[in-house]
């Protein structure tokens, strides 16, 4: 049964809840701490399986044939804003690999950042596949599709082999067979990874210490996350809690969200992965002070760092008129396995 994550306090009262369950787990599989019953709930990793994905065209020799840069490994792992950075960064690859935008099959929507978003609308202009969200993983993909010379044509399909290798890779990192990896489509077009909580946990512990993965998953997984850790708003951009917590936590955390209230981290110093899901879907109130939260109980981040997160991590909240009338807060305690 999900347990209270996050409670949403007006006045004293506490006027919403976000129930969830979360998993702490470590490189060996071995389950560490929990909210909820995490081995239990099953759901779709969206987002946050982004970095895994990266990984397959980083450990194919793809990014290194093609000259890509450490930002552009980053974007590739991205659900970014939309700001200028992020769209220049996919363009970069696009024209390393020798493609126009229009091969990019992730749908369009206006920038995620606001004022970016904004500033299109004012200026007559209409978002492009450049402006998704994930343009970024979709460039990936392209990129390992040129590589191995596979048709980009059908790219977004699971029968296409380069959806094939990412989700053998989500297998292989998240130790679970294929076969039991429930089978959906994402917000972008392409099949999204349905698995426990628990085993999404393991696939960031994987990445965190892939110590007892081949050589070459070792050394891709370094590649990913050192360059998550050193570009995180790449990963995410301005007021987003993936690069907000990449930066403040210094090299000791990746992260990447996911919709629908999934959350996903890594710490490579501990060899653990955490993940996290909202019952209710409401990533928005409730990833960023678990996740932060979390961290804070597994004695990850000092208290300069939760300085630096707190407004991530408990969220002021306030009226029409600027007062404040409440706060956001994490309220649930790890319980050890």
């Amino acid at each position: 049964m999900a347990k209270d994550l996050v409670h949403v306090i007006r006045g004293g009262l506490v006027e919403s809840i976000h129930r969830g369950d979360l998993a702490v787990v470590d490189w060996q599989g071995n389950l560490l701490f929990s909210v909820g019953e995490p081995r239990d709930k099953v759901t779709f990793i969206r987002s946050s399986s982004k970095p895994i994905q990266a990984l397959t065209v980083v450990e194919s020799g793809a990014t290194e044939h093609f000259g890509l840069s450490e930002a552009e490994i980053a974007v590739m792992c991205a659900s970014h804003g939309g700001e200028e950075e992020h769209v220049d960064t996919v363009r970069s690859i696009l024209g390393k690999i020798g493609l126009s935008e229009e091969a990019l099959q992730c749908g369009t929507h206006l920038p995620s950042h606001k004022p970016t978003g904004e500033a299109m609308v004012k200026a007559g202009l209409t978002p492009t596949e450049i402006h998704c969200n994930c343009s970024g993983k979709h460039s990936g993909m392209l990129t390992l599709c040129r590589y191995m010379g596979w048709d980009i044509d059908g790219y977004t399909e699971l029968s296409h082999p380069v959806q094939q290798a990412m989700l053998q890779k989500m297998a292989r990192f998240a130790d679970i067979p294929a076969e039991d990896i429930v089978i959906g489509t994402d917000g972008c077009g392409v099949p999204v990874f349905g698995l426990s909580i628990y085993h999404m946990a393991k696939s960031f512990a994987s990445l965190a210490n892939p110590s007892e993965l081949n050589a070459g998953e070792q050394k891709a997984a370094l590649t990913v996350t050192r360059a998550m850790m050193k570009h995180p708003f790449n990963v995410a951009g301005s007021g987003r809690i993936c690069t907000d917590l990449m930066k403040a936590a210094g090299g000791r955390v990746f992260a990447k969200s996911g919709a629908e209230g999934v959350y996903c981290a890594g710490v490579p110093e501990l060899g653990i992965g955490i993940a996290l899901k909202a019952e209710d879907g409401n990533g928005a109130r409730c990833s960023a002070p678990s996740v932060v939260e979390a961290l804070r109980q597994l004695g990850v981040l000092n208290p300069d760092m939760l300085m630096k997160l707190k407004d991530q991590a408990n969220p002021t909240l306030y009226n029409h008129r600027k007062q404040v009338i409440g706060e956001v807060k994490a309220v649930f305690t790890l319980e050890r396995a």
